[in-house]
């Protein structure tokens, strides 16, 4: 991605998504499979995140220029976890390589190590029972203090 192509994510305030638009391609990634449902939730992330497919595609061409950018708040930092937990379970099979990126990011946002599992489980628990981004983080809230 050229200076002027990062200069207007910039401006757009998609830096910090840029960043979580590569760990997504690297969670969905990891496990050697990068199938459709994955890329379709790729892109759905994508567009409620306003990058376009031609900027996802960029991402994807040149991860290795795009540097990893914690979440600021707890509000962004939680969307970011959910997302990536839901690229990890969205194919139905959790690949051990997959569990272990989707706890180091966790770990990168700054969660306590020692609730990451049980966060990770508690969150792909509730995407398999269809809860949204905001109903899990309520019923998580008591583990997220």
């Amino acid at each position: 991605m050229d200076f002027s192509n990062f200069l207007s994510l910039f401006k757009e305030g998609k830096v910090g998504a840029k960043s979580h638009m590569k760990n997504l391609i690297e969670m969905a990634m990891v496990d050697g499979h990068f199938d459709d449902s994955e890329q379709t939730l790729l892109k759905h992330i994508a567009k409620r995140h306003k990058i376009s497919e031609k900027q996802l595609k960029e991402i994807h061409d040149d991860m290795e220029n795009v540097h990893f950018e914690a979440p600021k708040d707890d509000e962004t930092k939680f969307e970011q976890l959910y997302d990536l937990v839901n690229m990890m379970v969205i194919d139905k099979y959790v690949d051990k390589e997959e569990m272990k990126l989707c706890s180091i990011f966790a770990k990168k946002f700054g969660y306590q190590e020692k609730n990451v599992d049980e966060l990770i489980g508690a969150i792909a628990e509730n995407i398999k029972n269809g809860q949204s981004i905001k109903d899990t983080k309520k019923r998580l809230d008591w583990l997220l203090s």
